[in-house]
């Protein structure tokens, strides 16, 4: 069960994905969270701070998707880990689709906001680390992980910009796995 901290980040999750960032303020986090107000205010005194706990909570969510999703914390055989990486970026894109807009939306905040940058940074680089170990059984150089952590992104990102019907990613990753990693 989340903490009222998440169900406040959660909110301001759901609030960037569906109505942008001009819609979050603490007023509104609190009534998507179901909190009495001052609820958002209380964990986070200013916008900034709130944007930074967005960024880990969606880190802590894309760990939790990806245990679920695939079933296997770390992946055994390379077949694994491009089924994985599929059913994230289906996730991503179909039920996951406005965590994954908000997503974007701090992005782009970031590059206006150094403390917020410095946070995306930070979880991003998470992000690699925590792929880089998936991918040490596999024998794969470090910097791979970056590689696949911002090609999965790109895909993502395309996807929901163009928005094919027949998005199916598992070709492409495989091909990009399979030569990266031999």
């Amino acid at each position: 069960m989340p903490t009222k901290r998440e169900l406040v980040l959660d909110g301001a999750i759901e609030l960037l994905g569906t109505r942008g960032l001009r819609a979050l303020t603490h007023r509104a986090v609190d009534e998507a969270a179901a909190m009495p107000p001052g609820s958002t205010s209380n964990y986070f005194r200013t916008r900034e701070a709130l944007l930074s706990g967005v960024a880990e909570r969606m880190e802590e969510r894309d760990h939790l998707d990806w245990a679920i999703l695939s079933r296997l914390p770390d992946p055994a055989t390379v077949d694994q880990l491009v089924n994985g990486m599929t059913l994230f970026a289906r996730h991503a894109v179909g039920a996951d689709r406005t965590r994954t807009l908000a997503r974007y939306t701090l992005f782009s905040e970031a590059q206006t906001s150094p403390a917020l940058l410095e946070s995306v940074r930070r979880e991003h680089e998470r992000l690699i680390a925590w792929a880089a170990t998936m991918l040490e059984p596999f024998g794969a150089h470090p910097s791979i992980a970056k590689i696949l952590v911002d090609y999965l992104d790109g895909v993502i990102l395309h996807q929901l910009l163009g928005a094919a019907s027949d998005f199916d990613p598992a070709p492409n990753l495989d091909r990009t796995v399979r030569a990266l990693l031999s």
